[in-house]
């Protein structure tokens, strides 16, 4: 061959364009086999999995009988993994120091920390946690078993726990069971066997020995499995449950796919009882005093706030300042929230009163001891800025005074003081069960009841209406006036000034409000017939689509309970056993044996049309606790079941072909 140098310029450009060619086609084809092998790596390039992973064995075995190891290994067919397995994994008997859970690769391993317990049972209840690695495909409801024992206990006992405030499933609350039947157990044992509710408050304890069990239920804060601390959420009956089981058939559908049912089929299981046990949780109340915080947001008012009120309101002495007749106080219906209005407006002006409380308070062994603070309340916003604030307001008067002299326009030479501005709730479309409500934002000094007047028009003509004006419900700042509504009628309501005059010598302006109270046709009214329980103190809350109360009425001894002037618009019935006859729903208390006060929702709908008188029966029984409430009003939705994605359908459907998922 000749070399390059010794060739023709003619023979050297040709190798060359021939060479480059070459390399071309080359590169190329080296391009396709590159794209097409990467292709294989899409879903064009195949069939998505679909196959849930599957156990091949364990160690120790599934269902082994006398195991002294606390190490489980658990061998798959794929790489898997596991959800959250702090919340989903349940072992039980509880353990009282966490278990610790780890995937490597397709093995799954437990190692229990706890000591194992002579001839038990042991169930690890992975739920749908565990999935294949790469396509979430759920293994489902998986439990693993074994025994310290030479037996396996295969018992169930299953039910649900709903809120007995609103009836609404609770999620992820402990449930457990005690073959240990007296009241002290639930606060000095630890639960023998539990479980966790799902979203929809149902929960299922697996491996329970034959024998008599009390079933609770522990909203646990301390992991102690048992019931320490009122802040925790409980559910207990006095009622014993002794397991049982027998063999049943249920029908088990079989689907094409999404919309079609491939066959129904027989299967036969071992049904366990009891299935059907249904819990109330409920919270103490939190009886506890202790002082939450002071502050002063505003410079003419201290508030105080306890986690628990007490009938002996704090004694208050000035550290620096005379504390005697300085305040006007101001409550809450508890006692638990406090104001403290200052008096003197040099007090206002200091920036720091530091002051001694006296006060109760409940100390570690849960007694009620004087306790003394000293505090400092400083004013958030210092007289100094507030002066110079005020100074600034001024001067803007004064310049836009100017403006309005030289332009020859009507202009004040006095400086106006802020007046005081009462907060008027008064609907100008009113029902006629309805009041007006008035509410001061400062104690009052001055009230001219005299000064307040109602109206109404009859043949064109302005009459006086008699009403009531009292103090709402014992708070210091908000009144309600009370009157004969006339549907249909026009009223007006007045106010002149000076009318409220408060403690800082703050007086009111002129008011005045037009009202049209609606007609009789504009509303409904509905007639309940109650039954179902003995409970005589029945209240019953008529809802909105929020499971708010829109009006609440107390059931007559008859049985009745009547509703009038409702709005046409869809509604909701809640009712309660109102044992103390207070007018409000009372928690329980463990301690003293006290079950919450019952609930009971309608499991329907009320529709309200105008000029409709509506007549209900309403059995308050007839259908379970756990099955009362609307669906519409369940705020706690059902979580979402983990399931094969099924996507290598939705693939055959583009490619316009058949599939056949495996059996």
């Amino acid at each position: 061959m000749k070399k390059m140098r010794d060739l023709s310029n003619t023979e050297r450009k040709r190798r060359y364009w021939n060479l480059r060619a070459l390399f071309l086609v080359f590169s190329i084809s080296s391009l396709l086999i590159f794209f097409s092998c990467a292709r294989m790596g899409t879903p064009d390039g195949g069939w998505y999995d679909e196959t849930p992973p599957r156990v091949l064995h364990s160690t120790p075995g599934d269902r082994e009988t006398n195991v002294t190891s606390r190490k489980v290994n658990i061998y798959f067919d794929e790489y898997i993994k596991v959800a959250d397995a702090s919340q989903n994994v349940i072992v039980s008997p509880p353990q009282m120091e966490m278990p610790d859970i780890k995937v490597k690769g397709k093995r799954l391993v437990v190692e229990l920390k706890d000591s194992l317990k002579p001839n038990t049972t042991y169930t690890i209840d992975f739920s749908d946690a565990i999935t294949d690695f790469n396509e979430d495909n759920p293994l489902g409801n998986y439990t693993y078993t074994f025994s310290t024992g030479s037996e396996i206990d295969t018992m169930e006992v299953s039910g649900v726990v709903i809120n007995a405030s609103n009836l609404e499933p609770i999620k992820s609350i402990l449930v457990g069971l005690y073959d240990d039947l007296s009241d002290s157990a639930f606060r000095t044992k630890p639960l023998l066997r539990v479980a966790r509710t799902d979203a929809n408050g149902h929960f299922c304890i697996k491996g329970v020995a034959s024998g008599e069990y009390r079933v609770y239920a522990l909203q646990d804060a301390d992991d102690n499995y048992q019931f320490s601390q009122k802040s925790e959420m409980l559910a207990y009956s006095h009622n014993t449950y002794q397991p049982s089981a027998k063999l049943d058939v249920r029908q088990d559908t079989i689907w094409h796919d999404a919309l079609h049912i491939d066959s129904i089929a027989q299967v036969s299981y071992m049904h366990y009882f009891p299935d059907d046990i249904v819990l109330l949780a409920f919270q103490e109340e939190q009886t506890n005093r202790y002082l939450l915080k002071t502050e002063r947001k505003d410079p003419d008012r201290i508030n105080i706030f306890f986690s628990y009120g007490h009938k002996e309101l704090p004694v208050i002495r000035g550290l620096n300042f005379a504390a005697d007749d300085a305040f006007i106080i101001e409550s809450s219906t508890k006692k638990d929230s406090l104001t403290y209005w200052l008096r003197d407006t040099t007090l206002i002006h200091q920036d720091t009163l530091r002051f001694a409380m006296d006060y109760w308070m409940t100390d570690t062994l849960g007694q009620l001891v004087m306790q003394t603070d000293t505090i400092e309340a400083l004013a958030k916003t210092p007289y100094a800025k507030r002066l110079k604030a005020d100074q600034k307001a001024f001067e803007e008067w004064q310049k836009e005074q100017e403006k309005k002299k030289k332009r020859e326009e009507p202009y004040d030479s006095i400086y106006p003081v802020k007046p005081l501005e009462p907060q008027y709730q008064i609907a100008q479309s009113m029902d006629p069960d309805r009041s007006i409500f008035i509410e001061i934002p400062s104690p009052l000094a001055k009230l001219d009841t005299a000064a307040i007047h109602l109206y109404s028009m009859i043949d064109s003509l302005w009459y006086r209406t008699p009403f009531v004006f009292q103090q709402q419900d014992s708070v210091l700042r908000r009144y309600e006036v009370f009157a004969d509504w006339q549907p249909g009628r026009e009223y007006s309501f007045e106010v002149d000034s000076a009318a409220f005059v408060d403690i800082y010598g703050l007086a009111s302006k002129e008011y005045k409000q037009g009202i049209k109270v609606k007609t009789l046709d504009e509303y409904s009214s509905l007639l309940l017939h109650l039954s179902g329980t003995q409970d005589s103190n029945i209240v019953v809350q008529l809802l909105d689509k929020a499971d708010k109360v829109v009006k609440h009425v107390k059931g007559d001894k008859d049985g009745t309970a009547q509703f009038f002037y409702l709005a046409p618009g869809t509604y909701y019935l809640r009712a309660f056993a109102d044992r103390n006859g207070n007018g409000v729903w009372d928690t329980g208390n463990y301690e003293a044996d006290q079950q919450p006060e019952d609930v009971y929702y309608y499991p329907g709908t009320i529709e309200a049309k105008a000029k409709w008188d509506l007549t209900q029966s309403w059995n308050l029984t007839a259908v379970p606790r756990n099955r009362q409430k609307p669906g519409a009003l369940i705020k706690q939705k059902t979580d979402k079941k983990r399931t094969v994605t099924n996507r290598n359908a939705e693939r055959a459907a583009q490619l316009g072909i058949q599939y056949i998922p495996k059996k």
